[in-house]
């Protein structure tokens, strides 16, 4: 398509666009400009200016360290991060106990009553009431409010 949008009309106003942008200062630096590409030769191959010059581009670490990171077969012990030992579990209380006794035994009545030896219309109800009264005990067992000792006026706490 020649015409007034064809693409010498583009690649013509681009160049001044350039050429307008430099006589501002904008675009000078410290390397050579490149040659635009030539339509006559497009199988002549170019070399980029950042693989070639000093450039924003080059840095002393390569692609692969930076995209996956430093080797770890590479690093030694004094760059080895040693995570402190975890606090103990704190010992389960007869409450838990209690709850665990509900689920397990509301479990048993819903999967299979008759090895208890009650019949499944009564085991079904039973165990649904049993694993009902484990999760109610579970919940009024969560704290809520403020730790003990501490001042309700203190605002929030971490």
């Amino acid at each position: 398509m020649s015409g007034a949008d064809g693409p010498e009309d583009v690649d013509a106003t681009f160049e001044e666009i350039v050429a307008g942008l430099r006589a501002q200062g904008l675009g000078d630096d410290d390397r050579p400009a490149e040659e635009p590409p030539s339509r006559e030769d497009p199988g002549e191959a170019r070399t980029p200016a950042a693989a070639t010059g000093p450039g924003w581009r080059e840095s002393e670490t390569g692609w692969d360290e930076t995209m996956f990171g430093a080797d770890p077969t590479a690093a030694s012990d004094e760059e080895h991060y040693v995570p402190p030992e975890p606090p103990p579990l704190p010992k389960p209380r007869k409450g838990a106990f209690v709850v665990l006794l509900f689920f397990v035994l509301g479990l048993l009545l819903l999967i299979s009553p008759g090895l208890i030896g009650i019949p499944a219309t009564v085991g079904t109800p039973v165990g649904m009431l049993a694993l009902a009264t484990g999760i109610a005990l579970l919940l009024l067992r969560v704290r809520q409010g403020p730790p003990d000792g501490a001042d309700p006026d203190n605002g929030a706490q971490v």
